[in-house]
């Protein structure tokens, strides 16, 4: 019997203080991402390149795994190894931290031209962004119409379907059957492709530096878009794009 509590408690000890640090409560989570996590949050600013050793002390977590976890990580791009075999943070953590503050700043860039667009033409306007094979619409002003289309900030859209998402697919992954026609006229229109009765209008929004930022899209019902209007609410579209464009850039 003793014998049997002893091994017992060899087990729980091994379960508990797996990977040299104290148990931590995974519930909800997915134990591999959250090593992987903690073997990101560990730099601190200043740091040249972390050994192995230290790494694993810092983390808590043991050597066999940082190393099964740096070849997910280095594929992404989130750690890199140089020749002495030191970690260092990887390029794609940099690309992920320009997206989050350039969405912080965006915010009270373009709501105004969003609001400007709806006052000018009467239907919603939104600014879409590119997210892996997705849309996702980051900031709206729906219309003050009773009759419109109505969308929430946040929604999800496919790419290469509906006026915003052909203009992202067209300028990020260009696999829709009128990329080429989209990026030579700078917009797309769409007739009840989404919804049988609304239409949308959406031009890019293209950075300084030539990368998507996302587009810009006008909405409403498809009786209203008629070649009377399109015309001019082309115009307000290509304009809002430009405003978004040129008020970034000069931050």
């Amino acid at each position: 019997f003793n014998l049997a509590i002893k091994s017992y408690k060899k087990v729980s000890k091994g379960l508990h203080m797996s990977d040299n640090t104290k148990a931590i409560d995974t519930t909800g989570g997915v134990e591999a991402v959250e090593r992987a996590l903690r073997v990101l949050d560990i730099f601190n600013p200043g740091d040249s390149g972390l050994s192995l050793k230290e790494v694993s002390t810092r983390s808590g977590v043991n050597k066999a795994t940082i190393l099964r976890l740096s070849v997910s990580l280095e594929k992404f791009g989130h750690i890199t190894r140089d020749a002495e075999g030191l970690f260092h943070l990887g390029p794609s953590l940099w690309r992920l931290g320009s997206v989050f503050r350039q969405n912080l700043r965006m915010g009270p860039i373009v709501r105004p031209v969003l609001a400007n667009l709806v006052d000018t033409t009467g239907e919603s306007a939104s600014f879409y962004v590119q997210r892996g094979n997705s849309g996702v619409c980051l900031y709206r002003v729906n219309s003050k119409r009773l009759a419109r289309d109505h969308v929430e900030e946040g929604e999800i859209i496919p790419l290469g379907m509906g006026s915003s998402g052909q203009v992202l697919d067209a300028f990020s992954i260009c696999q829709g059957n009128h990329v080429n026609t989209i990026r030579k006229n700078g917009y797309y229109l769409s007739l009840g492709e989404r919804d049988p009765d609304v239409a949308g209008l959406s031009a890019p929004v293209i950075g300084i530096d030539d990368e998507l930022l996302g587009a810009v899209s006008l909405s409403g019902l498809c009786h209203r878009f008629n070649e009377e209007t399109v015309e001019s609410y082309r115009d307000a579209v290509f304009d809002a794009a430009q405003k978004i464009r040129s008020d970034i850039g000069d931050i």
